[in-house]
């Protein structure tokens, strides 16, 4: 036969709740300090393309 579960306090939830905004605003923060080093010219950690290539010209991949 089912029991009910127990409730959940307050406390708990808003533990569980802080803890999941925490790591949305910490990954904001790093999205946005990329976007930073992008627009700088400052980023290493990764290749992109620096410059647009034409329509007729072969891209490599």
């Amino acid at each position: 036969m089912a029991v009910p579960k127990k409730k959940t306090s307050h406390q708990k939830r808003n533990q569980r709740r802080a803890t999941w905004n925490r790591k949305a605003r910490l990954a904001a923060q790093r999205a946005m300090s990329l976007g930073k080093a992008v627009l700088s010219g400052r980023a290493k950690g990764f290749h992109y393309p620096m410059e647009d290539t034409e329509e007729g010209e072969a891209e490599d991949i």
